[in-house]
Formats: C-alpha cells, sequence, structure tokens
C-alpha cells in the first residue's frame, strides 16, 4: 500500500497541471520545480517545516483558515469565518453586524463565540498500519467500522495524553492511507476587529460567487493564553499569545502574473467519486437540499423584521443557509451544461478494461468498483428521510435534547468506547456548544422550522419514517400540519430547554433522570432514541462496508493513473494544504474577459444605498475625492479591492493568507467565480479562479475608515 502511494508521489511531479491540486507538505519537494516555474522564491523544502516558516502561522479555525499576522497573536482571517462572534456579540440596541467593531486595546477585545478555537498544526504522522490493526477478509461491515473507530480513538487519546493538543485521524484516497494531526489548541479566542457589513459583506448573496467583486471580507481575532504561555480557558487575566513564526504584511500586495499560493484547511473535495454518486449528488440531492434550504430562509425572515433582536440571532444561519443554496444552485448548471458524469463513466470503463486486461490486476481489483456501487446504491435508498431527519438539527431544543440524552447514555460506559463527540475530551465543547444556544434561538422561529420539516416528514412513506416519530406526533393517525403545529405549541410552551441554566443542568443527569422527565423535548428524544440508534448503527455498519471497497477502488485507480501517466493528489479533508498558481483574469464566456483587480470606483458604481449595496456615506466620500492614501495602484489609477487567482481551492480555505513569492502577506482568499463551484468535483483550469480580498483595500479600509491604526502599528509592514 504504502509503496503504491510513494510511487505515485513521485510521478506528481511529472504529471500534474501547475494550478491544479491541494498538496500536503511532504509533497513539496515532488513538485519542486513547478513551483519554481510558477515563481515561487522560497526553498519549497521549507515549507514541509510544520513549526517554521510560513507554515507556523497558519492556524484553523475549524471550519475557516487564519494566520498570525503579528508577534502578540493578532490573527487575519474572512469576515465571514468571524461572523458568528461578531452576531455573538451583538443586540438589537448595539449591532456590531451592522456597524463593525474595533479593540483600541487588549482590554477591549470580546470573548468570541463560546467554543471558538485557534489549531496551530505541530505534528502530522502516518498510522496506516495502526488504524488496520486487527482488520480481516472475514469481519463484516459493523465488526470492521468498530475496529478502525477503535483503533482511530486509541490513537486520539495517546496524542491527547497533554490535554493542551487536539488531535485527529484522518483518511486520505478513501482509507488508503490514514494520517494522525496533532494540533496545539488555544482555548481563549477574542474579537479585536470586523468592519462594518456594508464592507465586510458588501455585495451580500447577490454577489457571491461572482466577479467582478467588491468585498471587504476580513477580520481579526486574538489568541490569549495563561500566564505560563500555555492554552487556557477564557480569563481575564490571560495574556496574548507569543506565536513562533507570523506573516510580515506586504503593503504593495501583487500584480498581473505575480506568484501567489494559499496556505489552509480546505474542507472536502470529490474529485475521485464514481459515476453513480456523481449522478445522485447533481440530479438528486442538491436539487433537494437547495429547496430546502431556500425553505428555511424563508421561514426565517418571514418570522422575524430586518436588525430585530430575533433576525440578529439567526444571521449567522441564514449567510450559511443562503451561501450553500446558492453553491448548489450554480452546482447543478455547471453539471447540466459539462460532461462530468460521461467523462466519469468512460474513465470507469476504462479502468475496468484495464483492470481486465490482466490476470494480477482482475485477481487484486476485480470486484472494486462493482462492489462499491452495490454498497452506494444501497445509501441512497432512504435519502428522502435521511435529508429531512438531518435538517431537523435546525430545531435548537429537539437537537439539544437528543444531544443531552445522548450524553447521559455515553457517560455510564468507558471513555474510550463512547461515541466520539461525547468523550471527555469533548466536554468543554459540549458545554459551549449548550451555550451558544442562548444567541441562537428564537422560539417563533424555531417552532416554524420544526413544523415544516415534520409536515415534510409526515409525508414520507411509511416504510420510510420511524415508528417512534409518528408515535409521537400521531402521525401514524393521520395528523397534518396543523396538527402536528398545535402539539409543538404545546411543546414550547411547557418545555425549559430554551433556558441555558436548564440546558447544562441536564448535562450531569442520568439517563434515568431523562425517562422520568416531563420535559416535552426531553420525552420526545427518550421516545425516539432507540430508533435513532438503530438508523446510525446501519450507518456505521454501511460505511464499514464501504471501507473495505473504497481503499480497494483508489489504489486501483492510482495504480491505473500511475500507469497513464495521470496526476494524482488526495481530496480535500480538511488538513493542511497549499495551493499555488498565478494572479490572472478568465473568459467567463465567448466575447468577455475578466480583468484581474476590481477597485474602489466600482464599490461607488455598484451602490443603491440599500443592503447589500450600502456603503457608508464616509466611505462614498473618500472614494469620490480619491482620498487613497499609501494604497493606489498607480496602473490601476486607484485602491484595488479584490484581485483573482488561478488557485485551486475549496470551502475551509476561507481566511487563508494568499502570500506571495517570500511567503508574505498579501491579501485574504474567501471565494471563488460562479463557473469554478463544481470545482469541488471536477477541474477546470481555463475557468477555475480564486477570489481574494486585497490587503491594500484591507489597509485602506482600517486607516482611512475605521481607524484601525493600533492594528496597522502592531503589524509588521513592509513593500
Amino acid at each position: 500500500m504504502k509503496k503504491i502511494l510513494t510511487s505515485c508521489l513521485a510521478l506528481l511531479s511529472i504529471a500534474s497541471q501547475a494550478d491544479e491540486g491541494m498538496w500536503q507538505p511532504n509533497q513539496l519537494p515532488e513538485i519542486s520545480q513547478q513551483l519554481k516555474q510558477a515563481g515561487l522564491k522560497l526553498d519549497p523544502n521549507d515549507l514541509t517545516n510544520l513549526t517554521g516558516f510560513p507554515m507556523g502561522a497558519i492556524v484553523s479555525l475549524g471550519g475557516c483558515t487564519a494566520s498570525f499576522v503579528s508577534d502578540k497573536g493578532l490573527v487575519a482571517t474572512n469576515h465571514h469565518c468571524i461572523y458568528g462572534s461578531i452576531q455573538y456579540n451583538s443586540s438589537e440596541e448595539n449591532n456590531l453586524l451592522r456597524d463593525g467593531f474595533l479593540a483600541k486595546s487588549f482590554d477591549e477585545e470580546l470573548q468570541a463565540t463560546p467554543g471558538s478555537r485557534i489549531y496551530v498544526t505541530e505534528e502530522i504522522n502516518e498510522v496506516t498500519e495502526q488504524v488496520n490493526a486487527g482488520l480481516n477478509d472475514d469481519m463484516d461491515g459493523a465488526e470492521r467500522f468498530k475496529v478502525i473507530d477503535q483503533n482511530r480513538k486509541a490513537l486520539v487519546s495517546e496524542c491527547e495524553a497533554d490535554d493542551k493538543y487536539r488531535c485527529r485521524v484522518v483518511n486520505f484516497h478513501g482509507g488508503l492511507q490514514y494520517f494522525l494531526f496533532k494540533q496545539l489548541t488555544i482555548r481563549d479566542v477574542r474579537l479585536v476587529h470586523a468592519p462594518a457589513m456594508s464592507v465586510g459583506k458588501y455585495g451580500g448573496d447577490i454577489d457571491n460567487w461572482m466577479w467582478p467583486r467588491h468585498t471587504g471580507d476580513y477580520g481579526f481575532y486574538r489568541a490569549y493564553v495563561g500566564k505560563d504561555g500555555q492554552p487556557a480557558d477564557y480569563h481575564e487575566d490571560n495574556v496574548p499569545y507569543e506565536p513562533k513564526h507570523y506573516l510580515k504584511v506586504n503593503k504593495a500586495s501583487v500584480e498581473d502574473g505575480d506568484y501567489i499560493m494559499v496556505l489552509g484547511y480546505p474542507g472536502r473535495t470529490n474529485r475521485y467519486r464514481v459515476a453513480s454518486e456523481v449522478e445522485n449528488q447533481f440530479t438528486w440531492t442538491y436539487p433537494h437540499a437547495k429547496t430546502m434550504r431556500e425553505d428555511i430562509i424563508d421561514l426565517i425572515k418571514s418570522n422575524s423584521e430586518p436588525e430585530s433582536d430575533a433576525r440578529i440571532k439567526y444571521e449567522s444561519t441564514l449567510a450559511s443557509l443562503a451561501n450553500y443554496a446558492k453553491n448548489y444552485g450554480s452546482m447543478i448548471t455547471s453539471y447540466q451544461k459539462g460532461d462530468m458524469l460521461a467523462r466519469k463513466q468512460k474513465l470507469e470503463a476504462d479502468l475496468a478494461a484495464w483492470i481486465k486486461a490482466d490476470s494480477k490486476r482482475q485477481a487484486k481489483y476485480g470486484d472494486a468498483l462493482t462492489g462499491l456501487n452495490k454498497l452506494i446504491a444501497q445509501s441512497q435508498e432512504n435519502q428522502s428521510r435521511d435529508l429531512i431527519l438531518g435538517y431537523l438539527r435546525y430545531g435548537a431544543l429537539y437537537s439539544s435534547a437528543n444531544r443531552l440524552y445522548r450524553w447521559s447514555i455515553e457517560q455510564e460506559l468507558e471513555d474510550a468506547v463512547r461515541k466520539s463527540g461525547y468523550q471527555n475530551r469533548d466536554k468543554n465543547r459540549f458545554v459551549q456548544g449548550m451555550k451558544t444556544i442562548s444567541r441562537r434561538y428564537d422560539e417563533v422561529i424555531d417552532k416554524a422550522i420544526m413544523t415544516k420539516l415534520l409536515s415534510d416528514y409526515a409525508k414520507l412513506p411509511a416504510d420510510q419514517r420511524l415508528a417512534s416519530l409518528d408515535k409521537f406526533f400521531a402521525i401514524d393517525k393521520g395528523a397534518d400540519q396543523a396538527k402536528i403545529a398545535k402539539q409543538l405549541d404545546k411543546m414550547y410552551a411547557k418545555s425549559k430547554l430554551a433556558e441555558q441554566e436548564q440546558r447544562l443542568a441536564w448535562m450531569e443527569k442520568s439517563a434515568e433522570d431523562f425517562a422520568d422527565s416531563k420535559d416535552p423535548f426531553i420525552q420526545l428524544a427518550v421516545a425516539t432514541y432507540d430508533d435513532r440508534k438503530a438508523l446510525e448503527q446501519s450507518s456505521e455498519a454501511l460505511s464499514g462496508e464501504i471501507q473495505a471497497y473504497r481503499p480497494k477502488f483508489m489504489e486501483a485507480l492510482i495504480a491505473y493513473y500511475k500507469d497513464k501517466n495521470l496526476p494524482v493528489y488526495a481530496d480535500a479533508n480538511s488538513t493542511l494544504r497549499i495551493t499555488y498558481g498565478n494572479v490572472k483574469g478568465y473568459s467567463p464566456q465567448d466575447g468577455l474577459w475578466a480583468t484581474p483587480f476590481t477597485r474602489l470606483e466600482g464599490i461607488t458604481a455598484k451602490n443603491t444605498g440599500e443592503v447589500p449595496f450600502n456603503a457608508s456615506e464616509k466611505q462614498l466620500s473618500l472614494i469620490a475625492n480619491k482620498e487613497y492614501g499609501d494604497y493606489a495602484r498607480p496602473e490601476l489609477g486607484s485602491v484595488p479591492v479584490n484581485y483573482l487567482g488561478t488557485l485551486d481551492i475549496t470551502g475551509g480555505n476561507s481566511g487563508s493568507p494568499t502570500l506571495n513569492d517570500k511567503a508574505e502577506f498579501v491579501g485574504l482568499v474567501f471565494d471563488g467565480v460562479y463557473e469554478s463551484i463544481i470545482g469541488d468535483w471536477d477541474y477546470d483550469p481555463s475557468l477555475n479562479r480564486s477570489i481574494h480580498v486585497d490587503v491594500r483595500y484591507m489597509l485602506w479600509v482600517m486607516e482611512h475608515l475605521d481607524g484601525a491604526t493600533n492594528l496597522i502599528e502592531e503589524m509588521d509592514i513592509v513593500e
């Protein structure tokens, strides 16, 4: 297994396209020639040192990326990555989302959303043999899943013996390889600066994924630790963390054609999925998920006024729902216009023929694709039910009751065998999650969402529903939306789970206490637990079966690609990666060429005075008077706002620093163009473009609009 992957890495330096791929740090020496040709001036080997420069300055926020930009723990990331913390500290009377926030001193900085973390990767080690220890071909799916799960948890437990670290075992190539990631975990995170929404979210959902773009999508956190320099929970006596490395900020930024790279934690790509998965995802999953998200958005908006306390509580949720709804829509459009499915089908036919042509390959890989396809079809049998049950997580009281009851049950077991998410290592985050609900819950909205989802659930065929859930809401007796809504009215009126103290108190109670509870949402959690657990076990067993075939398929595909001299790189999986390319425009359609930079004047041109094109009078005046300060680029005749790059990115890369050829900070990547959204599944070098906020615009807003000169002085700015 390791021999095959090592051979494939050697292939990478020959076969890969210059801008395609999200590369693991240890792979960079293999593609050093391409990096140098693109314009990198550093030694590629320096980028493999996780604790050196610049890798030591790159951090994860657990969903977004960020970077240290001062020796006092100042962290730069996207506005939309700190959006939840801005929302958490906002109220109808003090709307930081609308007005922005700036701490002029350390003591003015605000606690981020409870549970916020900054993760600094310090070690990456391959653990494939340890994870697969004890597996054999006679195991069924449930047994296989259990062995792998227990082995992974044992490795994590050993790694986390020192509680300042958070560790993860992550699979690559569908389980062909496993790596253990060890990350220093900073638990005291504070909000330092966020521009007003009219800057940080200028263009809103209308401009999302679009070009030209004029969004100042940036913001700042600060990492804090105890006085001993070690990670600690939030405390007023904590001090700013002093990282070993931080990025210098290059005020000169970049020009057309310049080398750029992004170091970050991209979420998920699916470029090695089989044709049956692709077809189902684009013809069923995305359309239905898009509709579901749009329905929930409509419910939130129809049950809350703009800038009301209820709307503020759901602004972060709305942003996420809208982002993915638009993403799914563009995915569907791109899929319908392209030939990805046909190319996938041809690849699989060619792969099958290649396997069949050699008896040894036939013996080794003969059933890989057929076995995988059979299991994938099985996983799609109840997807309507699974989609609705999954979206029920937007019901805050429903989901918190389920999680609390599961917590009580898991606490009766030894920590090593508890479900991930319910172990001792998870308690602090669990508590913070229960606290966060208080700032993200409104009864009217929550009830409306639950009514809609349960009504959709009631329309499913009886054999796809859960008997216990049917009984609780009398769906088995024909309950309709009106009856479900009436029952929910009574449940919300009687439940105390909306109170933070009650939620936290339930964490200390036993499963027997839950069984005796009169709280209707607790009763619902208890009544449906066995059915929900059975679904979970069935899913795990199927996952275990897939874990026997997916690695085999990937091993065959990698060997086939090697034989055909084609590129191979692992799908993104929220682990540290590097992607590189150049500043460059593109042609989205015949007869059009999109230039790689936008300017301040584009903000004025788009401005309507209404959200989301509502630049402030001060900003419009500065632009009209050409008060560019030191941040204009002569060839543009203005301050650059956003620029395009050829980098291969995906969700999770948000907030990643954009670095120049010397690894200096020149902006933040925050989006991709409409035509490249399908890049999670398919890569097109002519259309794939990343969108970056230019460091010049960041500094211009900070100095001339927000007065954040204290942060400019704190950073190490060069030209």
